[in-house]
């Protein structure tokens, strides 16, 4: 989408610099056209830059989101796995009576 805005703002900008070289208005001198020519490609060669370098910042910033979905989704099947394991120990009620420990002590003496 930055690629695009950034395409779609080029031809903007390439669009301006031929009317200004086309016009020949008499309002500016061709040096100073030539100036403002030039201001305007430092502005586009910037814009260029800054539209890398949030690029190269999204793509790390994904790469990070996807490590933690990876690691979320570990933890998350260990949560249910440790769960289940304490659920299926523990004793019911059957067992946890007095009568059922004095029978358990029993049988192993």
């Amino acid at each position: 989408e930055l690629e695009n805005q950034l395409v779609a703002k080029s031809k903007t900008l390439d669009e301006l610099k031929e009317r200004l070289v086309s016009d020949g208005s008499a309002e500016e001198t061709p040096e100073a056209q030539s100036l403002r020519i030039a201001e305007l490609c430092e502005m586009k060669d910037s814009i260029v830059n800054q539209v890398a370098q949030l690029k190269a910042s999204v793509e790390s910033i994904l790469e990070q989101w996807r490590a933690y979905d990876e690691i979320y989704a570990e933890v998350s099947l260990m949560t249910t796995r440790y769960l289940y394991c304490i659920d299926q120990c523990k004793p019911s009620e059957e067992e946890a009576s007095l009568e059922a420990l004095k029978k358990q002590v029993k049988t192993l003496q």
